[in-house]
């Protein structure tokens, strides 16, 4: 599992994310608008946009209690919100270098329909 370093959450590249949440050691939450996730995004992702948990908005009720690992875009909105989820006490990770990254290494992205799609 990630560990949370001195100075902040851990920053995970796409295949150790990819490990830890397909192995259920962590959840991997979106925090991408709501446009973006119906674009293309993990299969078995939560999503809860960055504006939301900004606001106060709980994680989704299946990741409360678990480590996290955020995503998006490119991996500035995961790392501000990996920022939030540790100063509320959850252990959090971010994806560096986001969605691009993860397509990029060939890791699977899905829309709604359970099909292949892209991502924005």
């Amino acid at each position: 599992m990630f560990s949370l370093l001195r100075h902040g959450p851990a920053r995970l590249t796409p295949q150790q994310a990819h490990q830890q949440t397909s192995e259920g050691q962590a959840v991997l939450l979106d925090v991408r608008e709501l446009p973006e996730w119906q674009a293309g995004h993990v299969p078995g992702a939560l999503h809860l946009p960055l504006s939301r948990l900004r606001a106060g908005t709980a994680l989704p009720e299946t990741a409360q209690g678990k480590p996290v690992v955020v995503i998006c875009r490119s991996g500035n909105r995961s790392r501000t919100a990996t920022r939030i989820l540790a100063a509320r006490g959850v252990k959090a990770g971010d994806v560096a270098g986001g969605m691009i990254a993860w397509a990029g290494a060939g890791l699977p992205v899905t829309v709604d329909r359970g099909t292949s799609g892209p991502i924005a």
